[in-house]
């Protein structure tokens, strides 16, 4: 494996184990794509939270937004693990969007609430939606096809298993925590997703591969529509064997 592929590999395995998981039952190929990409996640999500000062912060995330734009333009890109191998994969159009999503990450610098029920939901679209609609592309995905629908629910139940460390930070994570009103975002965001494939249909075992990143989206949804007290109290909890036994049966079945 290239040293910088494998430099990102080592980031997603460390921040992200559940991805890193993903991203391993797919074709190699595509694994040259997407941990460089996850990598770049990591990374800008984290930024925020390693300092105190929000002045450090912001440099941190307008590192990235240039080294973004540098790929975008086609200028001289600077050498590092992980911008390096993005370069070689992003279109401009592709680092455009994943601009979007690193300025979107300068809410988790501040303890600003979210305004309404619509800026939530625009914040986990351009972090985990606009992800997964690169990721949908790099695996040849049509950029015409909309997978926003998945990468909100994904985002939305990976939000649901922060809250409590968002909570303890001092930030207010959801507009209306009331268990009615979760269990309502757990519920449509289901349905959304239940759409998401209709509307997409079969896909190639490439595309399943990088839409496979989301295979915990659904139970962990399910688990807080039934149960949402389960946010607040921290107890979202899907075992290791029933992460990895459905990993393994959605790649043998090249599904996601």
């Amino acid at each position: 494996m290239n040293p910088d592929i494998a430099a990102c590999a080592g980031i997603v395995q460390k921040g992200d184990p559940d991805r890193f998981l993903a991203i391993m039952s797919g074709p190699v190929a595509l694994r040259e794509k997407l941990f460089p990409l996850y990598a770049m996640n990591v990374e800008v999500a984290r930024a925020p939270w390693v300092t105190q000062e929000s002045m450090i912060a912001e440099m941190r995330l307008q590192w990235w937004r240039d080294a973004l734009d540098e790929i975008a333009t086609g200028g001289q890109v600077r050498r590092h693990e992980v911008v390096t191998p993005l370069a070689s994969i992003l279109s401009a159009e592709q680092a455009k969007a994943l601009d979007e999503l690193v300025l979107a990450r300068r809410w988790d610098i501040y303890k600003d609430p979210f305004e309404d029920a619509a800026q939530f939901h625009a914040h986990l679209e351009k972090t985990s939606g606009l992800l997964l609609s690169v990721a949908w592309q790099l695996a040849g995905g049509s950029p015409e096809a909309d997978v926003s629908a998945i990468g909100y629910a994904d985002g939305l139940a990976r939000w649901f298993q922060a809250i409590p460390a968002l909570e303890a930070s001092g930030r207010l994570p959801l507009v209306d925590g009331r268990a009615e009103a979760v269990a309502s975002l757990a519920t449509e965001a289901l349905a959304g997703l239940a759409k998401a494939r209709r509307l997409l249909g079969r896909v190639s075992s490439t595309e399943a591969a990088a839409l496979r990143t989301t295979w915990l989206a659904e139970p962990v949804l399910r688990q807080v529509s039934l149960s949402p007290t389960c946010v607040a109290d921290g107890t979202i909890h899907i075992s290791d064997f029933r992460k990895k036994s459905s990993l393994l049966w959605k790649s043998l079945n090249a599904s996601w």
